[in-house]
């Protein structure tokens, strides 16, 4: 889960003027980053192998 924390440090991150979509951007990959971690520490991974399977048709 994003924290209040994460997302003040991410806006400090940006510079002086910015976009709503680059605020966005930047708060998605974050939640998407969070998500990757909570999901790895839960253990609801794929080997390289099976995301290979998994995704074979576009890896061609």
């Amino acid at each position: 889960m994003l924290t209040k924390a994460q997302l003040i440090q991410s806006i400090k991150d940006l510079p002086d003027q910015f976009s709503l979509e680059d605020v966005m951007d930047r708060i998605m990959l974050i939640q998407k980053i969070e998500i990757g971690i909570e999901q790895s520490d839960a253990q609801q991974t794929l080997t390289t192998k099976e995301a290979k399977e998994k995704l074979g048709k576009w890896l061609k």
